[in-house]
């Protein structure tokens, strides 16, 4: 199996378990990643970014492996369409 092939059939579970473990540096048994199963998690997670979450972050990672950074055109055009946060003056608290 290939690199993408593996990351297109890898399971949203199994994408969660290995962000968690890259975050903490730990599986969730509690055994210390190894400085190659980092290296390796970091790189599935990044992937899996890429090519199946498309994510909406301001920063992620492209399909083509760059880094994206959305501008602040995008990100105000994102944040009009949502729906408003609530708004409070000084007084209203």
């Amino acid at each position: 199996m290939d690199f993408n092939a593996l990351v297109q059939a890898m399971t949203p579970d199994t994408y969660e378990k290995l962000a968690d473990a890259v975050a903490t540096g730990r599986w969730a048994d509690g055994n210390v990643l190894s400085d190659a199963q980092k290296a390796h998690s970091l790189q599935l997670v990044m992937a899996y970014q890429a090519q199946v979450l498309q994510s909406e972050e301001i920063f992620t990672v492209g399909a083509n492996g760059q880094l994206v950074q959305k501008s602040k055109a995008e990100l105000k055009k994102q944040f009009e369409t949502q729906p408003s946060i609530a708004r409070f003056s000084h007084d209203d608290l």
